[in-house]
């Protein structure tokens, strides 16, 4: 479809100088279509020929690496919190016991 608004705008520019009265409206109009499908085009062939899907997929990974390693760096350390305080709890039950049976 890119390909044909391109050649389309391509040639209703030419037109749009061609008639008499010139029309630089729909001159302009054509003009801004054409650049825009250009532009459009470029895009797809950069994202699907040029290597632009593989670098896209490439820092999705690699947001995805570092989204796990800081959710199971946050495990880790609630893990480790509460490791603490059931050592701590476990502790002062072991002092409690002691204190009871002397």
């Amino acid at each position: 479809m890119t390909g044909a608004l391109t050649l389309y705008s391509a040639t209703f520019m030419r037109y749009a100088l061609a008639v008499s009265p010139r029309n630089y409206l729909l001159f302009g109009c054509h003009f801004i279509n054409e650049g825009s499908q250009l532009t459009q085009g470029y895009r797809y062939l950069q994202y699907w020929h040029f290597g632009g899907r593989e670098k896209s997929l490439a820092e999705q990974a690699r947001a995805g690496v570092s989204e796990a390693r800081t959710e199971a760096e946050g495990i880790l350390q609630a893990g480790t919190e509460k490791g603490q305080e059931t050592l701590s709890k476990g502790k002062g039950f072991v002092k409690e016991t002691k204190e009871r049976m002397s």
